[in-house]
C-alpha cells in the first residue's frame, strides 16, 4: 500500500501511524521522511541509538520492542515514546534515567493479551496493583496501553484481544480520570491494523505494508 493511501485513511480516523523502520536501510527511511512522515519505530536499541545519530532529528523515535533495563540509558536522552514498558521495574528504570536526562519520557503499559508465551505484558491484576505506583513515577508520563495480538489467522480472537485491550484502556482511564495525557491505545499491525482501528486503536505499528519484507 502506497504511504499517501495508508495516511489519509489513519488521519481520517484520527489514528497515529507509526512506521516500523527495524531492519530497514537509512534510504528507506529517509524516503519516507521526504514524504512527510516524522513518526518512525525500532524494537532494537542499538540499531535505534544508530539510526537517531544518522537521521533528522526532528524524528519521533518510537521504541517498539521488548526492552532490557541495562539498555535504557541508551536511548533515554532522546526516545519520544516507549511501547514496552511490561513491568513496574522497567516503568522505574525509564524514570530514572529519564531523570538523568532532565527528561519526562512518554512510555504505554504493555499489556498481555495473546495466549502465545512469546508475548509479555502486565496482565489485568499485575496493571491494577501497579497503578498506584506508577503514578508516582514523575519523570515518565504513562500515555496509554499497547497490546499485540495472537499471530493468528482466526479473526474473531484477534478481535477478542483487541477488544479487551480496550476494556482495560477504559477502565484504567476512568479510575485515573485525572491524568489527562492518557489517551494512546497502539494496536495493530499491518496484518490487522484496520480490525484494531475498527476497536478503537489511536496508534497502529505498520512494517511490511510500506516497506515491505525484511531484508
Amino acid at each position: 500500500m502506497a504511504y499517501k493511501e495508508l495516511k489519509a485513511f489513519l488521519d481520517t480516523e484520527g489514528v497515529t501511524l507509526v512506521a516500523v523502520s527495524k531492519t530497514k536501510p537509512i534510504s528507506s527511511i529517509q524516503e519516507l521522511y521526504n514524504q512527510g512522515h516524522r513518526v518512525f519505530g525500532e524494537n532494537r536499541v542499538q540499531e535505534l541509538v544508530e539510526k537517531y545519530n544518522e537521521l533528522a532529528k526532528d524524528i519521533q523515535w518510537h521504541m517498539i520492542g521488548t526492552l532490557q533495563k541495562n539498555k535504557v540509558k541508551y536511548i533515554a536522552p532522546f526516545v519520544s515514546m516507549i511501547h514496552s514498558v511490561d513491568s513496574l521495574d522497567l516503568a522505574k528504570t525509564v524514570n530514572k534515567y529519564a531523570l538523568k536526562s532532565d527528561r519526562q519520557i512518554d512510555v504505554l503499559l504493555q499489556v498481555k493479551i495473546a495466549k502465545e508465551t512469546s508475548k509479555f505484558g502486565f496482565d489485568w491484576e499485575e496493571l491494577r496493583a501497579s497503578i498506584g505506583p506508577l503514578s508516582e513515577l514523575q519523570s515518565i508520563r504513562i500515555r496509554g496501553l499497547m497490546g499485540m495480538g495472537t499471530f493468528t489467522a482466526d479473526e474473531q480472537t484477534t478481535r477478542d484481544e483487541f477488544q479487551y485491550l480496550k476494556r482495560c484502556f477504559e477502565e484504567f482511564k476512568n479510575q485515573h480520570s485525572h491524568n489527562n495525557s492518557f489517551d494512546t491505545l497502539s494496536m495493530g499491525m499491518s496484518g490487522d491494523y484496520k480490525l484494531a482501528v475498527e476497536e478503537g486503536s489511536t496508534m497502529v505499528r505498520i512494517g511490511s505494508l510500506l516497506f515491505g519484507g525484511r531484508y
